[in-house]
C-alpha cells in the first residue's frame, strides 16, 4: 500500500460539448472548451510549476510561477488563467521559462524560514518541490532587510496549526474559504509586503471559521498543518472510506501509520463531496480509539450490578440462552431488535435476517422510525419508492430551492457548501423554518423569502402554496396528463382550490403573511428549475407522512419531478439511515421496502435462508416498549442504537428497558441505553470493517477496513456469532459475500458487486440490467410507480396544543459541531465548540420571563423537566423555543412527548408544549438520572410507581 496521490490539473476541467486541439510540447491534445492551458497540459502529464493554482479552486494567477511561452504572442503569459484554443501551439520548458521562474521561486524563498528538515510539510510542501521543479539552489538574497520570519503562530483551533512565517499569501486558503466552503471567514489584510492572512482579525478559534478543513486542504506550505500531522509526521500509506456521521457519505483518504490514523483527507473523486469536507468527518474521528471505548465482552445479572468482564464465548452464550429462556417462556414474540443506522448495508441485512430467522418474528425496527420513516411512507404512496429522486451534484442546476424543515450548513455540511455555491450562481432561495437558520442570510447568500411559520403547521403551508398554483393557473398541465393519475389530481386539485385551503385562511394558522405564501409559491411555479430538500423538521410531526405527500403533490403539479435541478429531496440524519431502511429493517418490509405479506418477496428469502418466515408486520419501536411495560415483550437486541437519549418520552422508554430481562447493547461506548443492558457486546468502528454505506442521494459506497478492530470482531462477525449461537448458522468470510446475497434477493440492488464499487468508486439504485451503472435521477420517463399519484392532505392540528400551562413551543435540531446523541463527537475536540445544549429564546420570551442569556433555566412539558442555560436569541419567533439533544446530561427528550405520525409512529420531535422559568438547579430527573451515584433500583421504584 502507499499513499494515495490524486491528480491536480490547477484548475477545474470544464465541462462543455465543443472540443478544442492544441499542440503543447510538440504533443497534441484536446480538451473541453474553457479549459485552461495548465489543466490540458496536466491531462496529458505535464505538470506547468505552479503555487498559486489547485483544481478545487477558480484560476487567480498571482504567484506567477506557471508562465508559457504561446507562438503568435507576446510575453509569457500564466497557464492557469489562459484558456485553451483550437491549434494553440504552447511550450511550458524554455530557458527563459526556467529563469523566470527560478527568479520568481528566490523571492518567495528569501522570506521563507529554511527549516525544512523540521518542518512538519517536509516530503509534503508544494513549494519544496516547486523550488525543485524549477532548479533553484541558491538565494542571491541575503538574511538582512524586513522579513516575516518571526510572525507569530496561532495554535487556538484544536485540529489545525496556522503558522504564518510559512505563508506565502498565495490566498489559496482565503479562496477555499470563499469557493468551497462559502464561509468567507478569511480575508488578507494590509497591501504590498504587509499582506498577510487574517480570520477576520481574531484568531482562528475566536473567528467564523467552521473548521472544515478547506483552507488546510489548499495550503501549499505547512502554514496551514493538522496538528495530528505535526505531532506524528507523515503518512506512508492511505485508504478511501467513507464517513460515519451524517446522510452526506463523503468519501475521505484515511493516512496511516500502520495501523495509526494520522489524518483525514477529504477525497476529489468522492461524488457526494468532491474533495470537501466539515468539522467532524475531517477532524473528529479521535472517537474511535478513545479511552472509553469497551473493547471486552461484560455480562451482569442485574442491571444495578457492577459489569463483569467475560469472553466473547460467555456473552455470546448468555445473550442466546437468555433469548431462547425468554421465548419458551413468554412466547416467541417477546424478543427482537434494533438496527443500526451507522452501521454497514450488510451488517444491518445481517441483524434484520437474525431476528426473521433465528428469533421467528419480525421485531425488528431501526432509527428511521424516529427520523425518516414519513418519507418512505410519503414518497412511497405518491412516487412509487422511498427515497430522494436527485443526486447531491444536481443542485448545481436548480433555478429556485424550496428548503423546508432543514439546516444544512449545520445537520450536512457539505451540502450546504454546495447549495451556497448555487445561490452565490444566482439561484433563489426559500425557507420554510420556524428558526431564523443561517441560510436565510449570512455573507453573499440569502433568502428570497423566509416562510417562518408556526411549529405543527407544514400541511397547512404546503397546501396554501400549492392553492395558489392550482387557482393561479400555475399548473403544468402537460406534465400531469403524461406523468400522473388524472383522476387522482382532479380529486386533489377540488380539495386544494377550495378556500379553506387559501393564503389568507391558514395563515391563521402557520402565522405566515398570505402575501409571502403567494409570491413564494409563483416563484416555485415559475421561476425554472425548482427543488425541494427537506430534513426532519418536516418528518418529525404528527402529520410527517402527510407533508412529505403534500410536497410530492407540489412537485408533480408543476412538472418538478424527474430531471436534473429539480426533485424531492430528503436530508438523511446519520450516514447509513437510508441503507437501514433499504435492508429491511423496519417491521412490516423486506429489504428493497418489500411488504412481509407478499408470497412472491418471502418465498425468495425463505428459499435462500432455508427457514420459514412469517407473514405478519412485527413490533415497532414504540410497540416493543409499551409491551414491555405492559410485561410481554422481555428481550431486545439492540446494534448501535441508543434508544435511551435519542427516543422521545424518555421516562417511558426507560421504563420499558427497565421492564425487560435481557438487554443486549453491541455499541462502543457504554452509552444511555447499555445503563439497563445484561449484556455489553463491544462493537466496531467504521475505520475497523468493510462493508458499504448508503446515503441520502442512494450512493452505495465502499467502507475499507484501516485497523484491526479493537475488540478482536467487527458488528458483522459478532452478528454471526449470536446467530449460530441460537441455533441459526451463518457463513459468510467477507462482507462481500453479503452484498452478493443482498444483490440476489433485492431488486434495486441487482447489479451491486464489491468488484463493480471498485471499479466505479460509488453506485446510485437502483442498479441492475436496465441501470448497470446506478440511477443519478429517479423518474425520469415515468414514476417507479408508473402514474404520479397525488394525494389528500388535510391539514389536522396536533394534539399536543399550547395554554396557561405550557404556553410556549420547543422545537428540537441540531449544531454543526455535534452529531446525533453526541456519543462520537462529545468524545472529541468538537466540545469546545459546544460544549452543553442550551435553550434559544426570543427576547421577547426571556424579558416576559426574567430570562437573561446565560440563566440556568428549568425546561418544562407535560412529559418532564429538564435545565439547561438560556441563549437569548432573535432566531427564534415569540412563542417558540429551540434546543439540541447532542449532550446526555442534558436529556432533552425526558420533555419530547410520545405523539407520532399518523403512519409510521415517525415521534413529534419537533412540537413540544412548554414552560420556561429561571432556577438554580438541575432538574430532578437530571439529578437522579445523570450524577454518577445515581440509583438505578430507586429509579426503577419510581417508574414502576408511575406507570
Amino acid at each position: 500500500m502507499a499513499l494515495i496521490q490524486e491528480l491536480d490539473t490547477g484548475t477545474p476541467i470544464r465541462l462543455a460539448p465543443l472540443q478544442v486541439a492544441l499542440t503543447i510540447d510538440g504533443r497534441q491534445v484536446s480538451v473541453p472548451a474553457g479549459t485552461s492551458v495548465m489543466a490540458a497540459a496536466a491531462t496529458m502529464g505535464t505538470q506547468v510549476p505552479k503555487l498559486c493554482a489547485t483544481d478545487s479552486l477558480e484560476a487567480f494567477g498571482s504567484c506567477r510561477l506557471c508562465l508559457v511561452e504561446i507562438e503568435g504572442r507576446r510575453g509569457t503569459p500564466a497557464s492557469c488563467t489562459t484558456p485553451a484554443e483550437e491549434g494553440m501551439v504552447v511550450r511550458t520548458q524554455t530557458p527563459k521559462l526556467a529563469r523566470l521562474r527560478r527568479g520568481v521561486m528566490e523571492l518567495y524563498i528569501s522570506d521563507h524560514p529554511l527549516t525544512c528538515l523540521t518542518c512538519s510539510a517536509n516530503g509534503d510542501c508544494e513549494l519544496q518541490d516547486m523550488a525543485g521543479a524549477v532548479g533553484l539552489r541558491d538565494v542571491r538574497y541575503g538574511e538582512g532587510g524586513a522579513n516575516h520570519r518571526d510572525a507569530p503562530t496561532d495554535e487556538s483551533n484544536p485540529y489545525f496549526t496556522f503558522e504564518s512565517s510559512k505563508c506565502i499569501v498565495c490566498s489559496r486558503c482565503v479562496r477555499a474559504c470563499e469557493e468551497v466552503q462559502g464561509t468567507f471567514a478569511l480575508t488578507i489584510e494590509g497591501r504590498g509586503f504587509a499582506s498577510r492572512v487574517s480570520p477576520g482579525g481574531t484568531d482562528f478559534f475566536g473567528s467564523e471559521c467552521v473548521s472544515c478543513g478547506a483552507c488546510v486542504q489548499a495550503c501549499p506550505t505547512a502554514t496551514l498543518n493538522e496538528n495530528s500531522v505535526i505531532r506524528m509526521g507523515k503518512a506512508e500509506h492511505s485508504v478511501i472510506t467513507t464517513c460515519a456521521y451524517c446522510g452526506v457519505g463523503c468519501a475521505f483518504k484515511a493516512e496511516m501509520q500502520g495501523e495509526q490514523l494520522v489524518r483525514m483527507v477529504p477525497s476529489k473523486h468522492g461524488r457526494a463531496n468532491e474533495g470537501h469536507s466539515c468539522v467532524k468527518g475531517r477532524f473528529a474521528y479521535g472517537y474511535a480509539t478513545h479511552k472509553d471505548r469497551i473493547t471486552k465482552p461484560m455480562i451482569r445479572e442485574r442491571i444495578t450490578d457492577p459489569w463483569r468482564e467475560v469472553s466473547w464465548e460467555e456473552a455470546i452464550g448468555r445473550a442466546a440462552s437468555e433469548f431462547r429462556r425468554i421465548q419458551a417462556t413468554y412466547g416467541v414474540d417477546a424478543i427482537g431488535g434494533l438496527t443500526s443506522s451507522r452501521c454497514t448495508n450488510e451488517e444491518t441485512y445481517l441483524v434484520q435476517k437474525l431476528i426473521r430467522a433465528a428469533f421467528g418474528n419480525n421485531n425488528v425496527d431501526t432509527c428511521a422510525r424516529v427520523c425518516h420513516s414519513p418519507t418512505g411512507y410519503g414518497l412511497n404512496a405518491t412516487l412509487g419508492t422511498s427515497a430522494g429522486t436527485q443526486d447531491f451534484a444536481s443542485v448545481g442546476e436548480a433555478d429556485v430551492i424550496l428548503l423546508i424543515g432543514a439546516n444544512p450548513t449545520d445537520g450536512h455540511p457539505v451540502f450546504g457548501s454546495r447549495l451556497k455555491k448555487r445561490l452565490r450562481e444566482g439561484a433563489r432561495l426559500i425557507v420554510a423554518d420556524p428558526r431564523r437558520i443561517d441560510l436565510v442570510k449570512s455573507p453573499h447568500v440569502g433568502a428570497e423569502h423566509h416562510l417562518a411559520l408556526r411549529p405543527g403547521s407544514n400541511v397547512a403551508l404546503l397546501n396554501a402554496l400549492s392553492h395558489v398554483v392550482v387557482t393561479e393557473g400555475l399548473v403544468d398541465e402537460a406534465y400531469i396528463r403524461e406523468r400522473c393519475d388524472l383522476d387522482a389530481f382532479e380529486a386533489w386539485a377540488r380539495f386544494i382550490a377550495d378556500p379553506r385551503n387559501a393564503p389568507e385562511t391558514s395563515e391563521n394558522v402557520t402565522g405566515v403573511p398570505a402575501a409571502e405564501v403567494r409570491a413564494a409559491a409563483r416563484l416555485y411555479a415559475t421561476g425554472g428549475n425548482a427543488a425541494i430538500y427537506y430534513g426532519l423538521g418536516v418528518t418529525e410531526h404528527s402529520q410527517g407522512s402527510t407533508t412529505v405527500m403534500a410536497m410530492a403533490n407540489l412537485a408533480m403539479a408543476t412538472g418538478n419531478i424527474g430531471r436534473r435541478g429539480v426533485g424531492i429531496n430528503p436530508l438523511r440524519g446519520q450516514n447509513n439511515v437510508q441503507g437501514s431502511c433499504d435492508m429491511g429493517s423496519f417491521p412490516h418490509e423486506l429489504p428493497g421496502y418489500r411488504h412481509v405479506s407478499g408470497d412472491a418477496a418471502r418465498e425468495i428469502f425463505e428459499k435462500l435462508w432455508g427457514v420459514g418466515l412469517r407473514d405478519d408486520p412485527g413490533l415497532r419501536i414504540p410497540n416493543m416498549l409499551d409491551e414491555a411495560v405492559q410485561g410481554r415483550f422481555k428481550g431486545i437486541y439492540v446494534q448501535g442504537e441508543d434508544p435511551a437519549q435519542s427516543d422521545p418520552d424518555t421516562q417511558h422508554v426507560t421504563a420499558g428497558l427497565l421492564a425487560m430481562e435481557c438487554v443486549v447493547v453491541q455499541d462502543l461506548f457504554l452509552n444511555e441505553t447499555a445503563k439497563y443492558a445484561h449484556v455489553f457486546l463491544p462493537g466496531s468502528s467504521f475505520l475497523e470493517k468493510d462493508g458499504t454505506f448508503t446515503n441520502a442521494e442512494r450512493r452505495i459506497s465502499p467502507v475499507r477496513k484501516v485497523m484491526s478492530p479493537l475488540s478482536g470482531h467487527a458488528d458483522w462477525q459478532i452478528t454471526m456469532m449470536l446467530s449460530d449461537a441460537l441455533g441459526y448458522p451463518m457463513r459468510y468470510d467477507h462482507p462481500s459475500q453479503i452484498m452478493d446475497e443482498i444483490a440476489a434477493t433485492t431488486p434495486s440492488f441487482a447489479g451491486v458487486s464489491y468488484e463493480k464499487l471498485e471499479r466505479l468508486g460509488s453506485i446510485q439504485w437502483p442498479c441492475n440490467d436496465a441501470a448497470p451503472a446506478g440511477t443519478p435521477i429517479m423518474h425520469v420517463d415515468r414514476f417507479v410507480r408508473g402514474l404520479g399519484r397525488f394525494m389528500i392532505t388535510e391539514f389536522i392540528p396536533t394534539d399536543e396544543r399550547t395554554g396557561a400551562r405550557f404556553p410556549l413551543l420547543l422545537t428540537t435540531g441540531r449544531i454543526l459541531s455535534q452529531y446525533n446523541v453526541g456519543a462520537q463527537t462529545r468524545r472529541t475536540e468538537n466540545s469546545r465548540w459546544h460544549a452543553e445544549d442550551v435553550l434559544e429564546i426570543h427576547p421577547f420570551d426571556a424579558e416576559s420571563r426574567g430570562v437573561v442569556d446565560g440563566d440556568l433555566v428549568a425546561l418544562e412539558s407535560r412529559s418532564g423537566a429538564i435545565s439547561l442555560k438560556a441563549a437569548i436569541s432573535d432566531r427564534m419567533q415569540p412563542g417558540v423555543v429551540y434546543t439540541t439533544f447532542h449532550h446526555a446530561k442534558t436529556g432533552a427528550n425526558v420533555i419530547t412527548t410520545d405523539y407520532s405520525d399518523w403512519a409510521t409512529n415517525c415521534p413529534e420531535y419537533k412540537v413540544t408544549a412548554v414552560q420556561v422559568r429561571r432556577t438554580n438547579r438541575p432538574s430532578d430527573w437530571q439529578a437522579r438520572f445523570y450524577e454518577e451515584d445515581f440509583s438505578l433500583t430507586r429509579i426503577a421504584d419510581r417508574l414502576d410507581a408511575a406507570e
